[in-house]
Parts: C-alpha cells; structure tokens; sequence
C-alpha cells in the first residue's frame, strides 16, 4: 500500500498507508488524521479536506481536477497557495507511494 504523510500547521508528520484507489480525504478520516473534516464526505460539495501538496510531488498529482473542484478551493477557509487541492479529489495510485500533504491552520 502506497503510503501517505501528513504534515499539519505545527510540522507534526503522521505517516500511513492508504490502499490504491482510496483518496487522501478518507486516508486522513479513517486514520484519525486531525485537520481534515471531509463534511461533505467526498461529494465536491464543500472545501473542508482543503490540503496543500508538498512541492515535490505538485507535478505527479497536478492541479485541480476539475472545474468544479478549482471554483469550491476559492471558498476554502485557509489560505490559498498553487498547491492547494481538496484532498477528497486526490486519488491514491502506486505512483503517490511517499506523497506529502500539509495541512492548513483551520478548515472553518
């Protein structure tokens, strides 16, 4: 299982392994990850899994993936950086083995 890290506001990195087409959102609920809220449970309706791709890995994961997902970002409570995504977006595939996501201060 390709494994993830979350890095949250303080710098406090929480590593885990997340099964190939799951995506980073439930990889975060589902392991407890503080920082993540998911409301909307995955459904692009809301901005609350608002997460930051670590630099190194913008151009393996890209940039929003879809028009829908970009215009819900402009709503998120943290700041909006070029490697902001919703993480509910961000599907685990072999090749995010090692992925890093920050994650901001606040999702409200």
């Amino acid at each position: 299982m390709p494994q993830v890290t979350y890095v949250d506001h303080d710098g406090h990195e929480t590593r885990v392994d997340i099964p190939v087409g799951e995506n980073v959102m439930r990889g975060a609920l589902y392991n407890g990850i503080e920082g993540i809220v998911g409301e909307c449970g995955g459904g692009l309706s809301c901005a609350t899994c608002h997460c930051y791709i670590d630099e190194d890995w913008t151009d393996t994961v890209g940039g929003p993936s879809s028009e829908a997902e970009a215009e819900l970002l402009e709503s998120a409570s943290g700041e909006i950086r070029p490697t902001s995504r919703l993480s509910c977006q961000v599907e685990i595939t072999p090749a995010l083995d090692g992925l890093v996501v920050h994650l901001p201060e606040t999702q409200f």
